[in-house]
Order: C-alpha cells, then sequence, then structure tokens
C-alpha cells in the first residue's frame, strides 16, 4: 500500500518550519527565518528559537513612549541612529529584534558595520546601546537576552518591565548597574547628553521626559561628544585618503 505523501507548506519549501525552542546557528536560523510568512516574528537567543507572542498594547505605548526621546536624541546627536525593531546578526548564535536601541554609525567610530543578505541590509555586530520592553517575556529579556547581549559585547542594556514599574539600566562596559539619582533620572554613560526621567517614562509623562532630555542635550558632556563623533569621522576619512 502506497504511504501518504506529507507536502511541506508552499511558504516553507524545505518543510522545515522553525519552532519554539529549536537549537541551530545563526546563518540556519536566518535561512529559514526568511521563509516564514510576513507577520510571524522569531528571534534567535543563546542559540535557541523563542517564537514572540502577540504585542499587546501595553507594550506598544511604551515602546512608542520610549521610542521618542531616542529619537530627538539621535536627532540631536550626528553621527547616532535608532533602532527600532530590526533583526541584528549579533554572532553565530544570536539574531534578536531587540525594541529599541541606538548605535554610533561605523564611520562615526561605531562598533556596529552592516551586511546584505539576499538583497536586504542587517545590522552586523553589537549596538552601543539596545532596550526591551518586558511585558509577557520579563525573564527573557532579564536573563537570557541580558546574558546573549553582554557576550555580544552590547555596551548598555535598558529593560522596561511594565508590570513591575521598574527600569533597569545595565552598565555591561564598566560592569554594574545605572543607578538614577535622588529624582530618579538615568543617565547614559555610552550616550552622554541621554537623561532619561524613570519615574516620569513609567508614567507616560512625555512633557516630563522630554524636558529633562533637553537639558542633557544643552549639557557640557554631550557638546563634547559630539565633537568626539566628528573627530572620529574626519579621522576615519583621512586615514582613507
Amino acid at each position: 500500500m502506497a504511504m501518504p505523501t506529507t507536502i511541506p507548506p508552499k511558504w516553507l519549501p524545505l518543510g522545515l518550519p522553525l519552532e519554539n525552542g529549536d537549537r541551530m546557528r545563526q546563518p540556519e536560523f536566518h535561512r529559514r527565518y526568511e521563509q516564514c510568512p510576513e507577520g510571524v516574528k522569531f528571534e534567535l537567543v543563546g542559540g535557541i528559537v523563542y517564537m514572540a507572542s502577540p504585542l499587546i498594547l501595553t507594550h506598544s505605548n511604551y515602546d512608542e513612549e520610549l521610542s521618542f526621546p531616542y529619537g530627538v536624541y539621535r536627532r540631536a546627536t550626528e553621527g547616532v541612529a535608532v533602532i527600532h525593531g530590526a533583526s541584528t546578526f549579533l554572532g553565530e548564535e544570536s539574531e534578536p529584534q531587540p525594541d529599541l536601541g541606538l548605535f554610533i554609525l561605523p564611520e562615526y567610530g561605531g562598533q556596529t558595520t552592516t551586511t546584505v543578505v539576499k538583497k536586504k541590509l542587517y545590522i552586523k555586530g553589537p549596538p552601543e546601546l539596545l532596550t526591551e520592553i518586558a511585558v509577557s517575556a520579563r525573564a527573557l529579556d532579564m536573563h537570557l537576552k541580558q546574558h546573549d547581549y553582554r557576550k555580544a559585547g552590547v555596551r548598555e542594556y535598558v529593560v522596561l518591565c511594565v508590570e513591575e514599574e521598574e527600569l533597569h539600566w545595565f552598565d555591561f562596559h564598566q560592569g554594574g548597574m545605572i543607578e538614577p539619582d535622588v529624582k530618579g533620572v538615568f543617565r547614559s554613560r555610552v550616550f552622554p547628553g541621554l537623561w532619561i526621567d524613570g519615574p516620569a517614562l513609567l508614567a507616560r509623562d512625555s512633557a516630563q521626559v522630554e524636558k529633562l532630555l533637553r537639558q542633557g542635550l544643552k549639557s557640557q558632556e554631550h557638546a563634547a561628544f559630539v565633537l568626539q563623533l566628528k573627530k572620529a569621522r574626519t579621522e576615519r576619512k583621512q586615514r582613507r585618503a
């Protein structure tokens, strides 16, 4: 008697769909992820495949709230760019899609580059700062991703825990945490002038978040950072000349 034939899904010619908990290397993960339908989100963290849960409104609200100061900082700081949910090639066992982040462009001395796969442009290497909005995946964001990002060379990592109403700012470069001052203000060390009012951010008080950030952007440390980035770009051009 003839055995029944299993027909692989049309969207996956090899018939090897990604599954939660699969273990694999980044090149294999990316090849199979490329064949998934639009809207299906997977990440590779520490060599393990994780399928993202549907994003709830709370996550969206805080994603938008924090992307605003990052965007303002980027516009005021030549040589800095924002990541917003982009797949990032961190290593042989890591291809996450961080919610948000900031990175220094390579021509300004940053530690990332870009890579092209099937005519699509991706970030390669560790961005200087990555951020996750933790709702249902708190354990993944606080532990497994923290380990993965630290190992890859990310310098700072911010986790906004929605239900706990907490903001955790890890400094992987110097070690330990970036603690807020008595008013709850966090100050990035890798991006001088990036001052975040923690209580205002958690309360989604956009006006106060922006007010405090504008003060940071007027600081001497931010002005010095802008000059440092411009100098790095000039020196890079001179080496290539």
